[in-house]
């Protein structure tokens, strides 16, 4: 697959701690007749020579590239998603956040191959690693849930089946601490929000309805505390058009940021 880029330097950052930081952010656009390709990454860098990097890419009005990842002819060639990590992206995804920081190196992706097409992606891809696949795994028709022992720590798959596409989140814990402004309550669920924007949003979250005004910032912005399980995000933007939703699946324990990205679309990353 082609990457076609016009490359914009911007500066920015995705930081959540309240701290000196040196942000770069790139960001691309790829446009070919109706079909649109969006992408940035940000790279945050603390005083202590950490750095945390952050990036998003999501494909949007674009019919060519749907056909042609579900097997019909298309003239358009596919961009590649992935950028901050290394982890295994399933081919043909439509969306993709990374993130890589001393605590949680982090994939998500979205793609119209069925689950299990994706399960044995992910299963060959880390076993290819030398991950180990623990006892008890989750595999249902539209879902699943399986942990691996790592040499570099923890890690876990979650799979869900909705509305004729994969949604996959790899997530691997790291050893470092991480900021008391990201740690969710004992047992819950930390969702952070953010517009990436120039229009206001309105999120709506397990019932609750929250105003976001343009570009909020991640660190600036409401929190919210879910129970661990499955929940729903609506996001709609002041422009007009069709609400974006999408459900997700989180554990216990977990922070997530959601952000509203090109056409309100959802950009869930998990950052710890």
């Amino acid at each position: 697959m082609n990457r076609r880029t016009r490359g914009v330097l911007l500066v920015g950052s995705l930081a959540v701690a309240t701290v000196v930081t040196l942000a770069v952010a790139l960001a691309r656009g790829w446009d070919d007749d109706s079909c649109k390709f969006h992408s940035q990454l940000s790279t945050t860098t603390f005083p202590s020579g950490e750095v945390d990097v952050t990036s998003w890419a999501v494909t949007t009005h674009c019919p060519q590239i749907i056909k042609r990842l579900l097997g019909a002819a298309a003239s358009v060639a596919a961009p590649v998603l992935g950028q901050a990590t290394d982890l295994p992206l399933p081919e043909g995804e439509v969306l993709a956040t990374e993130r890589n920081s001393p605590v949680i190196e982090s994939a998500h992706a979205e793609t119209p191959l069925e689950l299990a097409a994706v399960l044995g992606f992910y299963r060959a891809e880390l076993s290819k690693r030398g991950w180990t696949e623990n006892d008890g795994a989750v595999v249902e028709p539209d879902r699943a849930v399986v942990a691996f022992t790592t040499t570099d720590g923890p890690a876990q798959l979650r799979l869900i089946s909705q509305d004729g596409r994969t949604i996959a989140d790899l997530s691997l814990r790291k050893g470092a601490a991480a900021d008391a402004d990201i740690l969710p309550r004992p047992g819950q669920v930390r969702l952070m929000l953010a517009n990436g924007t120039d229009e206001e949003a309105v999120f709506t979250i397990d019932e609750q309805t929250i105003k976001l005004a343009a570009n909020a910032k991640l660190h600036n912005s409401p929190q919210v505390d879910l129970p661990p399980g499955k929940f729903k995000v609506t996001i709609k933007v002041a422009s007009g058009g069709a609400a974006q939703d999408r459900e997700f699946e989180v554990g216990a324990d977990e922070t997530w940021a959601v952000l509203v990205g090109p056409a309100g679309v959802p950009l869930p990353v998990h950052i710890y």
